[in-house]
């Protein structure tokens, strides 16, 4: 297994007894999008993955300009408009599929060394949790569908925060649910940017670079770096 890969000066492994909570992003990081979508080829076709790529864009838009303006409505009024956005764009009609493609957001599978690396991290003693921009009823339902509700202490929606990711009022509310300093969680996100925030927050982050992207250039960069799930225990130690 290939170490983790350090991008400050701190040396691989130093979280270990730094932290006493893993908090993972969800859509991307937990939750595999691109299996669970993959079941509409049948009505979509090839044009599944670039409805899907510009629909996750939109909506990461979308969540940035409504914090920026004041503008807050729940995730799930965000992915809507985000979906008949990329519908309109790409000429995709029907308002059954439309449907369909939402009902997917709440029958989603975890990837699978996910499922396989949360026991190990309670058994240490570590809260794991949730941290996201979905909605609470949307968590929830992830949250079963993918037979995690054994292996969270807490699922946070940072709804009630009346802002989204990467702002650090979504950060803190976090922080609020969990009764704990930001240097004392570990965060894990797959989208850089939400990694990056939530280093200049506080967090002691790591970036899942599953397709071994290049890093963002912005003022943050996180912690450590890691290509798997499975390369966390180590990193922690356990």
């Amino acid at each position: 297994m290939t170490p983790p890969r350090p991008s400050s000066t701190n040396p691989p492994g130093c979280l270990r007894d730094a932290v006493d909570a893993c908090v993972f992003d969800a859509y991307g990081t937990v939750f595999d999008l691109g299996s669970a979508f993959a079941r509409c080829r049948d009505s979509l076709g090839n044009k599944v993955g670039p409805l899907l790529a510009m629909w996750r864009s939109k909506q990461t838009t979308y969540t940035w300009l409504r914090s920026l303006m004041g503008e807050h409505v729940d995730f799930w009024h965000v992915t809507g408009n985000s979906l008949d956005s990329a519908m309109a764009a790409m000429g995709i009609r029907g308002d059954a599929l439309r449907s369909r493609l939402m009902s997917v957001w709440f029958r989603l599978d975890a990837f699978p060394e996910v499922k396989k690396v949360l026991p190990g991290l309670r058994k240490a003693g570590l809260k794991t949790a949730i941290l996201s921009n979905g909605s609470p009823t949307m968590l929830t339902a992830a949250v079963r569908s993918a037979g995690l509700h054994d292996l969270l202490s807490h699922v946070i929606s940072v709804d009630a925060a009346n802002v989204f990711k990467p702002h650090p009022q979504a950060y803190q509310f976090g922080v609020d649910q969990l009764n704990l300093p930001p240097e004392k969680i570990c965060f894990v996100a797959s989208d850089p940017c939400d990694a990056a925030a939530a280093t200049s927050f506080g967090f002691r982050t790591v970036w899942l670079n599953r397709d071994r992207r290049p890093p963002e250039h912005l003022p943050r960069r996180p912690e450590f770096e890691i290509g798997s799930v499975k390369e966390l225990p180590a990193l922690l130690g356990i």
